[in-house]
């Protein structure tokens, strides 16, 4: 069910970087399940009962280290230091702005967005022409679909029915077709959009007249005409489901048609290795849902085609590079989703080679990895068509272990009957092998080439044990966290126990509460004594209390890496229950603390009096030593 908020002048305020008490963005924080944000991005396992563990987004890592606290709404990764509350996340992430993060995650819950202001001019109107371009390629698509259905199209419906697209699978996709004019579409756009939004949409092309001075260029327009004529549209989408750009399939012969295959070039919303085909329709059939359970892996392709003849066939798990070499934010994009993946990209030499890279990458991102190779002549599109789901599905079965695959490739191009050919196929597969991080896994797999290849065992573990010695270290080990003692952790786990207190947070009944806040308490009573002068963690006690004097959240405090690795750890093992008794043996042991280091500055100083023969002070350091020897000696009485 939606969530609603009612848009008051309150929730029209500036949105800048933070959610601050009392703005849309922190009443909208409050109604976010942190947890389910990031599981639509992270597979989330429970770790406690807060908190919940997966593989961090942000860097490479085979052993979670990532932690999302549900109660707190706080993210933290242990190996990378990445923090920050739900709109930090989807920041990251996504790579927008923070106005861009609220109004993501507002859609999210269904929540209708007030007045948006933003921190900068530029922001302002780099998220304006963002959301102009997303406007004008959703209308380009919905005209290309319109146009599709025209008579003139014909050639173009028939072209489709004969790669075996049915009507409900040219819908799902949304694929449509340009006609040869240059300025229909043009026409169709310029009233909802100005020059600017349509140059920068990649939708045109356009020659400038060299006789026009700069002034009459910038008001009377260009000669603007479609860059995609004749031709089959395929909508590219983002993860969400928004067009981002279109390939075109030219339908001419001529050779003034321009290549087979036209891509949108890049735009302030699209980047070609950014993005995967399908992602938006396959990221649950791969994960799955509360409702259903996903597959657990994704089959990649090449092409487009590839793609929706595969997705007609129920193969719903199954997203495309668009015909691009597979980059690395491609795989971390699919990580989130995730980490086996099946590989069956064209059999021919470009296809293999472009087959390998993509395994390189994938084995230095520690996905688990399958190669399917189809028969000699058949891509996915033209296989699934001509022999059906079941051959398919037999042939993904039987689909071969990615170190299989580079082994048999390895045979092909290096025959192994003679020891250079068996030297020149090691040499081949060492560095695929380098890119393993287990050494576990590269010792078996050294055992396995070495029985294919028929090579001595021992020979090749040396080579591999040299070639694993130079292998750059893909993590830092965390250096040795401060001794932080168990009353510190109380003192700030209390302060960050609230997200807003009262305008006046201090209490003026020496901060005693009917209903006990262990945060205004604490600050209460630092504020007054300064008990956390000299801890460990003086300089984060401090930071924290100024978020409670201003009423800000502590969980978006602009710490240092060492305070906010140190804040998140507390935070993440959070178990034992705040009390009024334990506060208050919290703060009588700081005192008793205080009043021992006192004592001995006490003792220095009655020397240094006794040696001088100053009588006076001598007798009024000793007076304050036995005062402060009796009550060191009433709370130790007390604290036993």
């Amino acid at each position: 069910m939606a969530v609603h908020l009612c848009v008051t002048p309150r929730l029209k305020r500036t949105l800048k970087s933070v959610a601050n008490p009392g703005d849309f963005a922190y009443d909208l924080k409050q109604q976010a399940d942190i947890v389910r944000v990031i599981g639509e991005y992270v597979q989330l396992r429970k770790a406690g009962a807060q908190n919940y563990a997966g593989l961090c987004p942000f860097h490479n890592e085979k052993s979670p280290s990532f932690s999302v606290h549900q109660s707190r709404q706080f993210f933290h990764c242990f190996g990378c230091g990445a923090s920050g509350d739900v709109f930090t996340f989807i920041q990251k992430i996504e790579n927008i702005t923070f106005p861009e993060a609220v109004r993501s995650i507002a859609q999210k819950l269904g929540v209708p967005m007030p007045k948006v202001e933003y921190a900068s001019p530029q922001e302002a109107r780099e998220a304006k022409m963002r959301g102009a371009l997303l406007d004008a390629n959703e209308l380009a698509c919905a005209w290309f679909q319109e146009q599709l259905r025209k008579p003139d199209a014909a050639h173009a419906r028939e072209y489709l029915k004969s790669r075996g697209l049915d009507a409900e699978t040219v819908e799902k996709f949304r694929i449509g077709f340009a006609p040869e004019s240059g300025f229909l579409l043009r026409d169709r756009m310029k009233g909802e959009f100005n020059e600017e939004i349509l140059r920068e949409s990649g939708l045109f092309s356009w020659k400038e007249d060299a006789t026009r001075d700069s002034e009459s260029a910038k008001s009377a327009p260009s000669a603007l005409y479609a860059k995609f004529r004749n031709r089959i549209m395929f909508p590219i989408r983002n993860e969400q489901g928004k067009v981002i750009a279109f390939t075109g399939r030219t339908l001419a012969t001529d050779e003034k048609s321009g290549p087979k295959y036209l891509n949108s070039p890049e735009t302030a919303i699209y980047s070609k290795s950014r993005v995967l085909f399908n992602l938006n329709l396959a990221k649950e059939a791969i994960r799955g849902s509360k409702d259903a359970p996903g597959l657990g892996y994704a089959i990649l392709v090449e092409g487009q085609m590839d793609c929706i003849s595969l997705y007609r066939e129920d193969v719903h798990n199954v997203i495309a590079t668009s015909g691009t070499a597979f980059t690395e934010f491609q795989a971390k994009l699919l990580g989130r989703f995730t980490k086996q993946v099946v590989v069956n990209f064209d059999p021919d030499t470009a296809g293999a080679a472009a087959a390998e890279r993509s395994l390189a990458l994938l084995v230095s991102e520690d996905f688990q990895i399958r190669v399917l190779t189809l028969e000699p002549g058949f891509d996915p599109d033209l296989y699934i068509r001509k022999k059906g789901r079941e051959a398919y599905a037999y042939a993904l079965k039987h689909s071969q272990k990615y170190f299989d695959y580079l082994i048999d490739r390895a045979r092909k191009q290096y025959p192994t009957g003679t020891p250079e050919g068996k030297l020149k196929a090691v040499n081949y597969l060492l560095p695929h092998i380098q890119r393993l991080s287990s050494k576990l896994v590269r010792d078996e797999i050294a055992m396995d080439i070495a029985h294919k290849l028929q090579i001595d065992s021992t020979v090749l573990k040396e080579e591999l044990r040299h070639v694993a010695g130079s292998r750059t270290a893909t993590s830092v080990k965390a250096s040795a966290a401060p001794q932080i003692t168990p009353i510190e952790k109380m003192l700030i786990r209390a302060l960050a126990s609230s997200n807003q207190l009262a305008k006046d947070p201090v209490s003026s009944r020496e901060g005693q509460d009917l209903d006990f806040e262990a945060a205004r308490q604490v600050h209460y009573v630092l504020a007054n004594e300064t008990l956390h002068a000299g801890l460990q963690t003086e300089r984060l006690i401090a930071a924290l209390l100024k978020a409670v004097e201003d009423g800000s959240d502590p969980m978006t405090l602009p710490l240092g890496e060492g305070d906010r690795r140190t804040l998140a750890t507390i935070l993440m093992g959070d178990t034992e229950t705040l009390t009024p008794e334990a506060m208050e043996g919290a703060f009588a042991s700081l005192r008793l603390r205080r009043m021992k280091a006192r004592r001995s500055d006490l003792v220095v100083e009655i020397t240094a009096a006794e040696r001088k023969g100053d009588s006076a002070a001598l007798g009024r350091l000793s007076l304050e030593k036995m005062q402060l020897d009796r009550e060191i000696r009433e709370l130790d009485e007390e604290s036993g």
